[in-house]
């Protein structure tokens, strides 16, 4: 880590600026602009560095949103997508492969339950989910054809497929895209009680994230998840647990609902699942719930491929040893106090678990984006949401040095005026 090649002003070098023009510029654009990304172009990436077109270097403190938990470039990750390239990339379900069955088997013995169901993206497996909690409403719980409900919270962020849009509060990505899958009612993120208010005898599932990450690494208070664990197993409801950003060591338990000693019926995988080398995603269940799940039911292409399951399993087994969720908790604990000395010094409020940050920056000095933009200019890639909010979710391998520096380079953009 040198501060020398990471800071100062980011003049676009000729071929950047070629890579900008195709990815944005409308009149020249091959890319459909569903993304505003910051204005850089990476190019290569080793541990918890990139490097874009011009030869500088970043440090990454998104991570993929996760999906890059063992950094960029893991060895053990890439020696496993590498020997199974030489093997065998894909069968389709339509045949059994020999590398399957290890990854579920190992994955359920992670999470503590009995069936996986691999997908690829995450929000293939929150459509997994859903779909699974009506089917066992109507088969188990004997809820009524098509009156299943499944309970969400405000401020949720669980994909952008046309089901899910249907109960997000994001008017950015809902409008425009009706008409909605009914059957799901919203609730306020946190409040047991209201969540509770809105269970009746055809609610067949809650569906929370145990943190909310695109809300800003919004945590809730202590003791709500064991509530709603209560709450479902008193009314016969799945608890479903969206923890495809916050699981998998982020927060520094394997599954964030483990802070809080909670079990959910059905967990939500993803993102760091495929070591940010080819997505893998999974629900993860008991055999009375994801069970119900028979052949023609439910399937995709690609899910549970040679490749995918080869390195899904080899991250399962950077789990077992629980150093990197002891990395998160004990650095994370180390920059949450970094953090919060900015409370007051540009910064109005500080959420963090683990190595996971949400930052709010008071809206007067500057916005979210401007925020990223100016820690982009001192080597730092980092992500705004709602405005004013910057998220911090650095790879699990980063050592301490870096993440001072770069609470350091967070302080001195907060400190410098404005243009």
């Amino acid at each position: 880590m040198t501060a020398t090649d990471t800071t100062g002003d980011l003049p676009l070098a000729t071929e950047a600026r070629q890579h900008l023009d195709l990815a944005e510029t409308a009149t020249a654009t091959a890319t459909a602009r569903n993304y505003q990304p910051l204005p850089v172009v990476l190019t290569s990436g080793q541990g918890a560095w990139v490097t874009d077109v011009g030869g500088r270097r970043y440090l990454d403190c998104l991570a993929g949103y996760s999906a890059l938990n063992f950094g960029h470039g893991h060895p053990r990750l890439l020696a496993a997508a590498r020997e199974q390239l030489e093997r065998l990339t894909l069968t389709s379900r339509a045949f059994h492969n020999d590398r399957l069955g290890p990854f579920c088997q190992d994955l359920a013995e992670l999470a503590g339950m009995d069936l996986v169901l691999p997908m690829n993206t995450g929000a293939e497996a929150v459509e997994t989910a859903l779909k699974v909690a009506r089917k066992w409403g109507y088969e188990v719980k004997g809820v009524p054809a098509d009156r299943a409900n499944i309970i969400v919270a405000d401020g949720n962020f669980h994909g952008r497929t046309t089901t899910i849009v249907s109960f997000s509060s994001d008017s950015v990505a809902r409008d425009g895209f009706g008409p909605f899958t009914p059957g799901f009612r919203s609730v306020p993120y946190g409040d047991a009680d209201a969540l509770a208010a809105a269970v009746d005898e055809h609610t067949v599932a809650v569906l929370l994230e145990p943190i909310q990450g695109e809300a800003g690494v919004v945590i809730p208070p202590q003791g709500y998840l064991p509530a709603v664990r209560a709450l479902c197993s008193r009314e016969n409801v799945l608890f479903v647990a969206d923890e495809i950003q916050s699981g998998l060591g982020r927060t520094g338990t394997t599954f964030a609902c483990e802070a809080e000693g909670v079990t959910p019926d059905l967990y939500i995988l993803g993102k760091a699942l495929g070591g940010g080398i080819v997505p893998v995603s999974a629900v993860v269940g008991r055999r009375e719930t994801l069970g119900v799940i028979r052949p023609g039911n439910h399937g995709s292409t690609f899910g549970g491929n040679p490749l995918a399951a080869a390195v899904g399993h080899a991250v399962v087994e950077l789990l077992r040893t629980g150093e990197y969720q002891a990395r998160a908790t004990r650095l994370g604990e180390q920059h949450r106090k970094r953090l919060e000395g900015l409370i007051g010094h540009g910064v109005r409020a500080v959420r963090s678990r683990g190595l996971w940050s949400g930052i709010d920056i008071d809206p007067q000095l500057m916005s979210g984006r401007e925020a990223c933009e100016r820690l982009l200019a001192r080597g730092i890639l980092a992500k705004d949401t709602h405005g004013s909010t910057i998220r911090l979710a650095p790879p699990l391998v980063i050592s301490a040095d870096e993440l001072d520096w770069m609470a350091g380079q967070l302080t001195e953009v907060l400190a410098a005026p404005r243009a």
